[in-house]
């Protein structure tokens, strides 16, 4: 598949770029890790072109809502801590399910050609993937704690916070997955399918797919006959 270049995407990355740059630049100069929001403001431009006008609305109003704990914390400074907590406790549930989907996959898919195999049995995928899942797990649980440096606030809010984001975020997806349309497909759209969805190319598989290309040119023949 020839990749698709866009503008947009392009135009995406440069202001991703500038927000990160503005907020490193936050602790030398302090108004620049406000700039960064602002300037972040405009990628929701490229959602709207890339897809489409619901998907920015949506983006609009997940970003409106993280706004209003600026009424319930006490600074802005505890505000953008609840945010960097809440992010990394995103960050580690993605990496506990990538550590023990990796011993599942082991099992699942045992005689899957890969590029890269972790030892000859299984005993070292079970011991670098539980060192990792028990190392994010511990890392999830001590980042609910409040830091002491900073005023936070009520510990209810800051914990309800953290807790409710976590699964408004998680269960997102999964509510929109099951609520999905086919008129949500975008047509033109193409992805390479999945190793697991690619028939195997076994030559009883190629026989058959040349002989039902050989039929379906045949057929309109035999029909101007």
């Amino acid at each position: 598949m020839k990749a698709r270049k866009s503008w947009a995407m392009a135009y995406c990355g440069m202001a991703a770029a500038l927000s990160v740059a503005l907020m490193l630049l936050g602790a030398v100069i302090p108004i620049a890790m406000f700039i960064a929001p602002a300037v972040a403001g405009f990628l929701v431009a490229t959602i709207c072109v890339e897809c489409g006008m619901q998907l920015a609305l949506t983006a609009y109003a997940a970003v409106s809502l993280l706004a209003l704990l600026f009424v319930v914390m006490p600074s802005v400074q505890s505000f953008y801590q609840i945010l960097s907590q809440l992010t990394v406790l995103l960050y580690l549930i993605m990496y506990m399910l990538m550590f023990s989907a990796a011993i599942v996959l082991r099992y699942k898919m045992k005689d899957l050609a890969r590029p890269f195999r972790l030892g000859k049995g299984n005993g070292l995928m079970w011991l670098l993937g539980c060192m990792g899942f028990c190392g994010a797990l511990l890392a999830f649980i001590l980042s609910f704690i409040p830091p002491s440096q900073i005023s936070t606030g009520s510990n209810t809010v800051w914990f309800s916070v953290l807790v409710i984001g976590c699964i408004v975020v998680v269960g997102a997806p999964f509510l929109i997955y099951a609520a999905r349309k086919p008129s949500w497909r975008n047509p033109q759209a193409q992805f390479e399918p999945f190793h697991w969805e690619q028939a195997a190319q076994t030559p009883a598989n190629i026989a058959a797919a040349n002989a039902a290309g050989t039929n379906a040119a045949a057929k309109p023949a035999d029909g101007r006959k």
